[in-house]
């Protein structure tokens, strides 16, 4: 809720602590199977079918030909039934069933060290085919913590009028910017007046009727141009020229309007993460297209992409129409991650591909998205999990087809020599306990190989302040 103020009393223990929800998330994580487990498990079933077809194959040419391929009668009939035990015991197909849940649970208790949150072994797969990544600006690529920076009132107004009328008709929001105006008015020890009949437009701005002490009560709206038109209340060019050059400087500018007037702006700055500008070149290193999505003007949009060194902007985007910005990329066959922390992101964090939110985010955030950074909103590393994230999730299916392909391989191998292939002219016969072993040697060979993922994965990167 953003539109209103809000008291609230809530307790939380047992299972509802944040720590049982995370260990809880990873349990349910392990069990989420992915689409391509679900075609190993598939490909297991038609493989133990054509396995009992082989056993069967084996005894009756056996039976029937033993004679002739050994050249003695004695003992044929028991032969043939233990290397039909054979083929059914080393071809158990066990070791296909393990490829792909052994290197999830693997990866997902991995990224969970890690402070990487992956909700589901879809998710993973998900994550190692992503090539288009969208951020939203504030928040998550910068601090989520504006200042105001300058002030810049008409006529008889001052800076102290322009804070006290702000402040008055944020009272009670949790918008960062509307934070942002009541740090500043309290600061500066101003009493805020009683407003009512708030109205709240999200991508736009608010307004609300205030009631100064000792005059007659007001209309006073705070948000962008676009706001200020939809009222009919009309911008002075004075102030169209200042807000070009400040949005050019990738400031956010927030004008005032008393009753049906323009009475002055205020220009807001919000500092980028430290390790920002590094995620996003690394993200790039890995053949990421990154995309800036914001609503601020285009002007600030495109100064705050120049400084991270990101081309493909989407500005002046609605709360509402983040998740069709995402829909159209992924019509054009593009598999795209979201990363967001707020309640606006949270249907673009649901319609994308993978959504990927800040530990520090809301909690609808959090709940809609797919993987969560765990880091603390201080920690330089909270943006480089964006990375690990990736780098896990293609380390993960390496060593899922690496299992595949040794699962397979080993039994197309082991299977014509269980079978007899080699017994008449090399005498080589695999006796039902020699093939037992041979199988779970299969088994330990898949485990082993999910478990060097750890030596392949280092966790997030801790970048540096630029």
């Amino acid at each position: 809720n953003q539109g209103a103020m809000l008291a609230v009393a809530v307790e939380q223990v047992g299972t509802d602590t944040t720590l049982a929800k995370i260990t809880s998330a990873v349990e349910a994580a392990q069990s989420r199977k992915a689409p391509i487990q679900r075609l190993a498990d598939q490909l297991s079933g038609y493989f133990a079918y054509g396995v009992m077809a082989i056993a069967l194959l084996t005894f009756s040419l056996w039976s029937i030909w033993g004679e002739t391929w050994l050249g003695s009668e004695s003992g044929v009939s028991l032969l043939s039934l233990k290397l039909a035990i054979a083929v059914l015991v080393v071809a158990c197909p066990c070791a296909l069933g393990l490829a792909t849940p052994t290197a999830i649970l693997v990866a997902t208790s991995l990224g969970a060290e890690q402070g990487l949150l992956i909700k589901g072994g879809d998710s993973l797969e998900a994550a190692h085919r992503v090539d288009t990544i969208v951020f939203d600006k504030t928040g998550t690529l910068t601090q989520g913590c504006p200042q105001i920076i300058d002030h810049y009132p008409l006529e008889d107004w001052t800076k102290t009028d322009l804070i006290q009328l702000a402040a008055s008709v944020e009272q009670g929001s949790q918008h960062p910017l509307a934070t942002a105006i009541l740090k500043a008015a309290e600061q500066e020890a101003l009493e805020l007046w009683p407003a009512g009949e708030f109205t709240n437009m999200p991508g736009y701005g608010a307004s609300a009727e205030l009631y100064p002490p000792h005059r007659p009560p007001c209309i006073c709206r705070v948000g962008n141009a676009r706001w200020l038109a939809q009222s009919g209340i009309a911008i002075p060019a004075t102030l169209e020229t200042l807000t070009e050059t400040l949005a050019a400087e990738g400031k956010t500018v927030i004008y005032l309007a008393l009753n049906r007037a323009c009475i002055g702006l205020l220009s807001l700055s919000d500092p980028l993460r430290p390790e920002a500008a590094q995620t996003v070149k690394h993200l790039q290193d890995l053949g990421l297209n990154v995309v800036l999505l914001t609503g601020d003007q285009p002007a600030a949009a495109a100064a705050i992409a120049r400084q991270l060194a990101i081309t493909d902007v989407i500005a002046q985007v609605l709360p509402a129409n983040k998740a069709v910005e995402i829909a159209q990329r992924q019509a054009q066959n593009h598999c795209v991650a979201m990363v967001g922390d707020g309640i606006n992101d949270a249907p673009a964090l649901a319609q994308a591909d993978v959504g990927i939110a800040l530990g520090s985010g809301t909690d609808v955030a959090l709940e809609t998205a797919d993987i969560i950074l765990l880091s603390s909103p201080t920690a330089t590393a909270t943006l480089g999990g964006i990375e690990a994230v990736l780098r896990l999730s293609r380390a993960t299916f390496a060593k899922i087809r690496q299992n595949l392909i040794w699962a397979l391989g080993y039994n197309g191998l082991l299977i014509p020599i269980a079978a007899g292939l080699l017994l008449p002219k090399w005498g080589i016969l695999f006796s039902p306990p020699m093939a037992g072993a041979l199988m779970a040697f299969s088994s330990v060979i898949v485990v082993t190989n999910s478990l060097l993922l750890r030596d392949r994965f280092s966790g997030p990167r801790h970048y540096g302040k630029n």
